[in-house]
């Protein structure tokens, strides 16, 4: 279900997408050296607060443990 207030906006990225041939793909953080290092970089920054919705992959990234969101 999407909310109210974002349906139309929705809908044209609907419409749009059914336009377009894209692939969907992963790469692990080792194949992408400067997504790794900067995401380094973020955790390396002293941060007070991170939001609840994120607290458990941040601290499972800090200890450099993978995080399979499914």
């Amino acid at each position: 279900m999407v909310p109210w207030n974002v349906r139309n906006r929705w809908d044209n990225y609907v419409a749009i997408t059914r336009q377009m041939n894209f692939i969907v793909t992963h790469v692990f953080r080792e194949g992408n050296c400067c997504a790794d290092r900067l995401a380094n970089i973020g955790l390396s920054i002293n941060i007070q607060i991170v939001p609840d919705q994120a607290r458990g992959n941040f601290i499972r990234n800090r200890l450099g443990l993978p995080v399979i969101d499914l």
